[in-house]
Formats: C-alpha cells, structure tokens, sequence
C-alpha cells in the first residue's frame, strides 16, 4: 500500500507542476522511478509515457474548454511532426535496450543526454535577452521540428519536458505559456504514438496495472490542477515555476548517472 501512496504523490506533483509549465510529468517521473528501481528500464518508459499522455489530454481539454488561445498552424503541425518521431524515438530506444542488454547502461545513456538538454535549456530559459529568437512559419518547418521533439522525447520517456517549451520559445518567438500548450499537444500526439508503437510490438502484459491505475488518476487530477494554473498565475510566475522543475530534473539526473556507474 506505501509504495501506491508514494507513487500517486510523486505523480500529482509531477503532472500538476508540469502541465503548469508546459513539461509533461514525465521529466520528473521518469528519473524518481530510476532512483526507486521497482521497475525495468522499459517498463519505467512506458508507465511515464502513459502517465504523461492522461495528464496532457486533460490539461488540454481543460485549456479548450477555458477558451485559451492556441495558435493551431503550429500546434498542429508540431503535433503530427511528433507522432512520426514518436515511433522512430521508440524504435531507438528498444533497439538500444536489446544492444546494451542492462539496464544501468541504457539508464546512463538517457541521464547523460537528459542532463546535457536540462543544462542548455535552463542557461537559455535564464538569458532569452542574449539570444535572438527565429520566427519559423509554415507546415513543414512545424512537422521537422515536431518530429526531432518527438523523438526525444520518446526515447528518453519524459513527454518531451523542458526541451519542447524551450525549442518552441526560440523557434517560433512565443511566450511561455502559449509555448506550454503547444507543448503539451507535442506531448499527447507524440506519448499516443509511442504507447501504439509499444501496443503493438512488445504489449502491456509486463506492467503492474494497479500501478498505472494509481499514476493516472493522479495524473488526470494534476492535469486538471496544472491547467487551472496556468490560466489563473502570471508569465513570471510560470518562468519561476519552470525554473524550479528544470533544478529538480538536474539534481535527480545526475545522481542517477552516480548511482547507475557505482
């Protein structure tokens, strides 16, 4: 019973600060259920992935049904541009799982390349001034870009996270919290392909479903909750709060590549 009351905690305050900041849950799910070690490496990607896509698809019912602005020329495309690098992240990240055969390998990997975007996006994110962002327009611009997030976010099984709100901000010159939308719709699209991807090549029949169960009523509530949020705090407030998630996710990576290589 403890470790189901640990796990819908860590998850509502994933998802409900996530979707806040437009992160998916699964950047601080993912590396806390490195540290527990209940699960297998794939096992842990796929219980994120569909923890993340129940709290993305409430946090953007939500947005809609509060009549926020989404600029869908580029949520759209961005979308679909991640399903398709949905299943190319997926297919990455079994075939390195079958090369490495251990899971302390695979889980480096991820942290190290993890660890190195948290970096990049947290020195972007504190000093935007200094760096000039780009205007991208159009379709196919949206759907490349769509499909790099896609695949990162994929093969790291975090919902895209920080680097998705980040990429968006640079490439296509919006505020943060239309950025968060954006994101979250990259993240729904994307985690949807991967959870197909994975329904029909290796299956659910591994997971602790009562588990899931558990992550995913926490996730619809912090998704309802994250959203609520978001309309209701200011830019800045949202900035600090992303800031927050982007020092937590650092701290949790690092020590997971400690721990996996002692």
């Amino acid at each position: 019973m403890l470790q189901y009351v640990i796990y819908f905690i860590i998850t509502l305050f994933a998802t409900t600060i996530c979707s806040l900041t437009g992160m998916g849950g699964g950047v601080i799910i993912k590396p806390i259920m490195d540290v527990i070690g209940n699960f297998d490496v794939h096992s842990i990607g796929v219980i994120a992935s569909i923890t993340v896509f129940s709290m993305a698809f409430v946090s953007i019912f939500k947005q809609i049904k509060s009549k926020t602005k989404i600029p869908f020329c580029i949520a759209i495309p961005l979308s679909l541009g991640s399903v398709i690098g949905g299943i190319l992240g997926e297919r990455v990240f079994s075939f390195i799982v079958d090369l490495f055969k251990a899971d302390s390998i695979v889980k480096i990997v991820q942290n190290i390349v993890l660890t190195i975007l948290i970096v990049w996006v947290f020195i972007y994110m504190n000093n935007k001034s200094k760096f000039k962002c780009k205007e991208f327009k159009g379709v196919l611009p949206s759907l490349f870009v769509g499909l790099l997030l896609g695949m990162t976010s994929a093969f790291l099984g975090i919902g895209g996270g920080p680097i998705n709100v980040s990429v968006i901000i640079f490439l296509f010159s919006l505020p943060i919290k239309t950025a968060t939308v954006c994101s979250l719709m990259t993240i729904l699209f994307s985690q949807f392909s991967k959870l197909a991807t994975v329904f029909f090549t290796n299956g659910f029949t591994d997971l602790d479903f009562t588990v899931v169960a558990v992550m995913v009523i926490a996730a619809v509530i912090g998704g309802f909750l994250g959203a609520h949020f978001n309309k209701k705090l200011s830019e800045a407030t949202v900035n600090k709060a992303f800031n927050f998630v982007l020092i937590i996710v650092l701290g949790l990576t690092i020590f997971n590549i400690v721990v996996n290589l002692i």
